[in-house]
């Protein structure tokens, strides 16, 4: 499902008991320096991520200043996060007019809140110039958090250098049969750079049968609940896409990609460490 950008007013995207991703919450909240913003979100665990700005966070008793720091958008600066445990009541403060994402995971466990600083993130990058595929992946949430979190994982995905593929080999991860896939409802929220740039989501419920295609722009909102799901941008543009994925019975996913174009797996330099940072 594609969600075309619009003003939410601090009011979530993706709500709990969403139709197409069940187990998956969204929110961006823009606020104004000096402005606050409280939220909890009963059976479901959360991440508060600055887009743009700094913040103050307030859980219970974990106080986390000085949040974020990036400028304009998201290319200027690092990301940084806090885990908000299930059902727990968050606060965040702006320091300077700020644009926050909030994701979630349905997930009635309650853990610990903690703070994710630049210096934590686990970086990867694959791909190639000459393949089309170059990107770069930060994950906030990722597999080094697997004793910490119950089923989110959040990540900042960008294309490197201007145009190319995303999520390519084409995977899907809508079926819990392991050891081959597991079921992770998955949103992403796109920019672009400029931001008058946009690209396209294909999403191929079956392989190698007609599926449907999505003009994304910058503030598109994809929901994906079935199917191999590739994106690519404009030549002469870059994309970014913050990404929630959240497992139905287990936090590490298990992407199976496209019987079609699986041979691709040996032609893109690195996937396979990007697959392995998933898990």
């Amino acid at each position: 499902m594609h969600i075309p950008p619009f003003e939410n007013e601090n009011k979530p995207i993706v709500d709990v008991g969403d139709e197409t991703v069940p187990l998956n919450y969204f929110n961006i909240v823009k606020l104004k320096a000096g402005q606050s913003f409280g939220y909890a979100v009963p059976g479901f665990e959360t991440c508060i991520v600055p887009a743009t700005g700094t913040v103050d966070v307030g859980v219970g008793t974990l106080a986390a200043d000085d949040l974020g720091g990036r400028g304009e958008d998201v290319w200027d600066g690092e990301p940084e996060g806090v885990y908000v445990p299930s059902g727990a009541e968050a606060t965040f403060t702006a320091k300077t007019d700020t644009e926050v994402f909030v994701a979630g995971a349905k997930f009635d466990e309650v853990f610990e809140p903690f703070a994710v600083r630049a210096d934590e993130l686990d970086v990867v990058q694959y791909g190639s110039d000459d393949t089309k595929t170059h990107r770069k992946i930060k994950h906030i949430l990722g597999t080094k958090y697997h004793d910490r979190v119950g089923r989110l994982l959040v990540s900042e995905l960008f294309t490197v250098g201007q145009g190319g593929w995303s999520g390519f080999p084409s995977h899907k991860h809508d079926t819990d049969r392991l050891p081959d896939e597991t079921r992770h409802d998955e949103t992403y929220n796109f920019r672009f750079k400029p931001n008058y740039g946009s690209g396209v989501q294909m999403l191929q419920r079956e392989d190698n049968k007609p599926g449907d295609a999505y003009h994304i722009m910058d503030g598109s909102t994809i929901c994906l609940d079935k199917g191999y799901h590739p994106c690519c941008v404009l030549p002469g543009y870059e994309m970014y896409y913050f990404t929630i994925l959240a497992g139905l019975s287990q936090r590490s996913l298990v992407q199976y990609f496209q019987p079609t174009h699986a041979e691709q797996l040996h032609t893109i330099p690195g996937i396979m460490d990007m697959v392995a940072k998933f898990k």
